[in-house]
């Protein structure tokens, strides 16, 4: 069986929810994970806030809004009155079921509940658009067998056990339709796999039922092997290893979430990431299959602080770096990048909150520097360092571009560079002009 994942663009309208049936209507029995339509989880956020702030008018404004924009897709959507009707019931009892909230206190448990509408409303109209159109559809609701541990990470065997329950209650249907993004947490209170996690579901729901293969349908052809926002003439790569999906991932490339590859990856279950708007076209594959002595693609990341903590007494001192680090570790901020020498250490870090006291608490240690608006870029592929010359033509790359730090060897897929925010766009097309003949 396969699991397909289709994210909010590619049921952001009635249209693109019947170009969807028409795809996954192929007489393969599969499970199809949906996010919410387009711009109704941040719809949401934003109706949250006027709640916390007490705003019951302002939330009710934007609820009526949303309310609408939904009686129109429905219009858009079904062609029989029967189903049309029986949509719009659902809808308006879930709208309603959100105004209640206008009414009470509002905590972060009640946000989650908000938050969790969306999905909850799109899967239900595209299943009764496949039984309107006469497919065997079936909705399974996530809220019954996804679930989170005590430490908020998904619990695997929970899932497993009953998610295959919920299988065995329709064993003839051809498609499964389950949201994404939305969980229950070790308590049964409804939560979230945070943001992005409807890729993280699939995976989750993949590994759970062994999976042929995790189908991750967006509205661009697969991972290209550079911003194509900024570089000219990207292309897509066709095939990537786990471990070069989750560093392109996490530094910068947005297709896809950096956890969702994980349980896929322990599973040995492929993933492919595909097209909306090109079913055609092949995409990316990623496995656990390694393209030897490839460089495969760039990504970069924003809003980067890098901070250097010099200290003469760290000369051959032992404990040093496990003070630095317990520093960081007491303010739960991860560190991206980090170069010693004998007289001092330099560590990149995206989370700002804490940064003042870190700072303050790193200066009983050394003299302290912090350099602001720093970007790192990362370049991916198969870079063991028995590859000769891979991390030169890199450098070289990056001749004419200050660089603050470079990173090569703690992973053997990844080189990574920090430097100035303002060279981040000169970085990127040089590192394609060079890397992959790119003129």
């Amino acid at each position: 069986m396969k699991v397909l994942k289709f994210g909010g663009t590619s049921v952001g309208s009635a249209q693109r929810m019947k170009e969807v049936a028409k795809l996954i209507t192929d007489g393969e029995q599969k499970i199809v994970v949906l996010s919410a339509m387009s711009g109704t989880t941040n719809t949401l956020v934003e109706i949250s806030d006027y709640l916390y702030k007490k705003n019951p008018e302002g939330a009710n404004e934007i609820i009526n809004k949303l309310e609408a924009k939904y009686k129109q897709h429905v219009d858009e959507l079904y062609s029989t009155d029967e189903y049309k009707q029986k949509t719009q019931e659902f809808i308006k009892a879930q709208f309603d079921y959100i105004r209640s909230y206008t009414k009470d206190i509002f905590t972060l448990f009640e946000e989650k509940v908000i938050l969790a509408q969306g999905e909850l409303i799109s899967t239900n109209m595209v299943t009764n658009y496949l039984q309107e159109q006469g497919v065997n559809a079936v909705l399974l609701p996530a809220l019954e067998y996804m679930r989170t541990d005590k430490n908020s990470e998904p619990d695997p065997v929970y899932i497993k056990e009953k998610l295959a329950a919920q299988l065995e209650m329709h064993p003839g249907a051809e498609i499964y339709i389950t949201q994404g993004f939305i969980c229950r947490n070790a308590y049964g209170e409804i939560d979230n796999l945070q943001r992005g996690g409807s890729d993280y579901t699939a995976s989750l729901i993949g590994a759970a039922v062994n999976a042929s293969e995790i189908q991750i349908w967006t509205d661009i052809d697969g991972m290209h092997d550079n911003d194509p926002r900024i570089v000219d003439k990207t292309t897509p790569v066709r095939q990537l290893h786990f471990e070069e999906a989750a560093e392109l991932a996490y530094f910068g490339a947005k297709i896809l979430h950096p956890t969702c590859v994980q349980p896929a990856k322990y599973a040995n279950i492929p993933v492919r990431l595909l097209n909306t708007m090109e079913p055609t076209a092949p995409g990316t594959l990623i496995s656990n299959d390694t393209e030897k002595g490839k460089i495969k693609a760039v990504a970069a990341k924003d809003n980067i602080t890098a901070i250097k903590i010099k200290s003469g007494r760290m000369l051959l001192a032992y404990g040093f770096l496990r003070k630095v680090f317990e520093i960081f570790e007491s303010y739960q901020t991860s560190i991206d990048m980090i170069c010693t020498s004998e007289v001092g250490v330099s560590v990149s870090i995206d989370n700002t909150k804490h940064l003042n006291e870190i700072l303050d608490d790193l200066k009983k240690y050394g003299t302290v520097t912090v350099d602001h608006d720093m970007c790192i870029i990362c370049v991916v592929g198969d870079l063991e360092w028995e590859n000769v010359g891979f991390e030169a033509k890199a450098l070289d790359a990056m001749r004419d571009i200050p660089v603050r730090m470079i990173s090569f060897g703690g992973s053997n897929y990844n080189i990574s560079f920090l430097i100035r925010k303002e060279d981040k766009n000169k970085a990127l097309q040089s590192l394609s002009d060079h890397l992959f003949n790119n003129k």
